[in-house]
Order: C-alpha cells, then structure tokens, then sequence
C-alpha cells in the first residue's frame, strides 16, 4: 500500500479519523476486521489524551488544516479522482439498495421546540420504532449542515469565499433551499402546529396516540392550533396539556411519519412516459426543486453526492445503520432530509433533533436503543458531535472538506471501517 498524508494530492485537508496512528497493511488483518469490538480501536487510533478507541483533535474548526497524520492505506480504486463527482442527472433521490428491517421500516429559526421525551403513561405505543437487528455491528451517527448537506455556509457565504465561488450567488442559492424547506414543513408537516411543540424523536409521543383511523380526520378544525396558542402548552421543560390535546399531537406526529415513509424516495415525484407522480411538490415546485438542487451541487463540487456515496455504501450493508443526529428542529430536518434526496439512507425512525437536548444526550439515547455491543462512530464537522463523540468514547471522522468524504467512502470500501 501506499501512504497519504494530510498534504497529499487526493486526500488533501483534514480527513479521515483525526490523529489516527494509521492503517498500516503490514501490521492488520483485513479480512477479520468486521469481526471486531469496539476495545480493538486502540490499535487504529492514538491514545492519548482520549480513552484508548477514541482519538483526539485539537482542530475544532472545519475550515482549518488537519494536524499532519499519515496514513498507510491501499492505492485508492481507480474510479475515485480527485475530480469532483458530478450527476448531472436531474432525478435525485432514487437509491436503491438492499434492505434490512431496521432500515426499511416504516437557518435561525429552527433553534426552539422542547425535548418531549414520552411521558409513558401506559397507553398504546402506536407504531413504535422497530427493535435492533440482533447482527447489528456498526452504528454511523451523522451530523447533517455542513456534513452531509451544504446549507448554512451557504446562506453566510462562508462557503464561497473559502472555494472561490461568488457570494451573491451562494447566499441566493441558500435562501431558496430555506424557503423551499419552510415551505415543505409548514404545508405538508404541520411546522406551524408543531414548531413549539418539537420533538427528540418522532415516536416521542406515540403513547398519547390511540390508533385512530386519520384517513377522514380533520387536522385544521380540530382546534389544536388555537389551544396550543392561548394556553401556551408546549414549555422547554417537555409537553404540557390535556389527555385530548396530547392525542392530536400525537395524531400530527404519525401523519407526518405517515407522509415522511411516503415520499421519502418520491418528494418531487416522477416525470416520465412510463410513470407520473405529483410527489409532495407538485410539477411546477418539482422542476424548481430539481433546477435548485442542480445548482447547489455544482456551486458546491458534488458536495451531497460525495456525501451519499458513503452513506448508501454503509445502508447496502446488513450490519450496519445510518443514525442522523442534527441541530435543527424535528420538523425542519424531516424537510432537509426529503428534499435533499436522504430519505432511503435515513429512515424516519433513525433521525434524531438535538434541538433542546443536546447531541450528546441523543447518542446516549441511541446506545440505550442499540446497546454497547455494537461500535458507534460519529461524522460530523462541529465541535458538540466530537465533544459528544469523546465523551462516550467513539471514534469520530472529521469532515471539513471533499477530502474527507473521498477519504470516508474509501476507507469503507477498504472496510477499515
């Protein structure tokens, strides 16, 4: 194999796992790998000052270099260049994979909203999410702005003035997204109901849900809304109201899974002589969507395909899962998700609003849900998913350039990870 190093044509900027002591082919055996536990980190990664299977950064900017780490990996596969990775084709959002039943089961103002942990009273858990598969070996927590997606760099014109691109236009770009995001979950998910009602996770309340047919239910005369309004019932400290106004809550919570297990390989629907679709969208909405993302990958150098190349490569895996931990409010990020074209890698159930809680308290609520026999790694660009990362001591990749998600996609091709 041969060695890349933080300065080095392909993998150029901070990639991989920070500080790593390096993939050496001479000293591990491939073949065994996905065989191991979490303990075995300490191998790949430098102990100190973190726990041995964690490894230590000290650059929390994502726009800074990378400490000078070498890597001794495998010549990369020829199909991997330091080219962007463009697709120019318009239908975004139509991955298909093999599926497991864990994965296939059914910007300022996104700052408010209330943890609404489940008060667990007793009633029908409607819908809950599905078990963990017991083969279960790896769990990949995603941070989505600036990780997986380009938006509020976007919308700040930090991107374009680090790449070289024009400002004007970033911003322009960004502000259509917002506004198309906003637009998704206030017609479609009910954000104007549920915006100071936010949730953790979407099966937070579904034990104030009594499984009601909602196929003939009114949601805009059940006076929800003004209830929520003049009592003022959605308080930081979690939900607040009665038995009857806690089921409408629940309601709109399942019809946005509803809707979300829907669409979430069809929001803008399809075109075609073979088959047609209005999607969430609509055909007008639909080709601004598609002109818009368009635009946005070229600005950004394929940023999001890069991104779903290693993000459908883990979803193809029986053993693996993608767990989404991000910043904005339920809601909004069910909106991000869709209209970014993530909906198959990330199931409804796998997404996760650190909004009032925090990313840290979310990863410990993931480990409770898939337990400590698996190994969790974390990818983010921020300092709360490293810090989170570090306390639990799981291994965290940085994400700060196109680099990065080159380096990631091929270190899981190589099955390093």
């Amino acid at each position: 194999g041969s060695s890349f190093t933080t300065s080095s044509g392909l993998y150029t900027g901070n990639n991989s796992l920070t500080n790593s002591s390096g993939f050496n082919s001479s000293q591990q055996d491939y073949p065994s790998y996905p065989s191991f536990g979490q303990g075995q980190y300490a191998q790949y990664y430098n102990s100190s000052p973190y726990p041995a299977h964690y490894m230590a950064s000290s650059n929390t900017s994502p726009t800074t270099p990378s400490t000078n780490a070498t890597y001794q990996l495998q010549e990369p596969p020829s199909g991997i260049t330091s080219q962007a990775v463009t697709d120019p084709a318009a239908e975004y959002g139509t991955i298909h994979s093999p599926s497991t039943p864990i994965k296939d089961s059914d910007s300022d103002r996104l700052r408010r909203g209330s943890d609404g942990k489940s008060r667990g009273r007793g009633r029908r858990n409607n819908n809950p999410s599905p078990p963990p598969d017991s083969d279960l070996e790896r769990v990949f927590i995603w941070d989505l702005d600036e990780t997986i997606i380009v938006f509020h760099s976007l919308l700040t014109g930090s991107y374009a003035n680090r790449y070289g691109r024009d400002p004007p236009t970033s911003v322009s770009l960004g502000l259509r997204m917002e506004e198309m995001i906003f637009n998704l979950a206030d017609t479609h998910l009910f954000f104007n109901d549920l915006e100071e009602c936010d949730q953790v996770h979407i099966d937070d309340v579904s034990s104030d849900d009594n499984g009601q047919d909602l196929s003939t239910y009114n949601f805009g005369t059940d006076g929800f809304p003004a209830a929520a309004t003049s009592a003022n019932l959605c308080l930081a400290t979690g939900v607040r109201g009665g038995v009857d106004w806690m089921r409408k809550l629940a309601f709109r919570y399942r019809r946005v899974k509803e809707i979300y297990n829907t669409y979430k390989n069809n929001v803008g629907g399809k075109n075609s002589c073979a088959f047609k679709s209005t999607g969430l969208l609509g055909p007008a909405k639909r080709e601004a969507w598609l002109q818009l993302r368009a635009e946005i990958e070229a600005l950004t150098d394929s940023w999001l395909t890069l991104a779903l190349k290693a993000l459908t490569l883990i979803h193809s895996r029986t053993n693996c899962v993608n767990i989404l931990v991000t910043t904005t409010q339920l809601i909004p990020a069910l909106a991000k998700v869709l209209l970014y074209g993530l909906g198959i890698v990330f199931p409804i159930e796998n997404i996760y609003s650190a909004t009032k809680i925090g990313k840290e308290s979310c990863f410990e609520r993931i480990i409770q849900r898939f337990g400590r026999k698996v190994v969790y790694v974390v990818i983010g660009d921020g300092v709360e998913e490293e810090q989170g990362a570090k306390k639990h001591a799981m291994p965290f990749w940085r994400i700060s350039s196109h680099s990065d998600l080159m380096a990631l996609h091929h270190a899981l091709e190589l099955e390093y990870l």
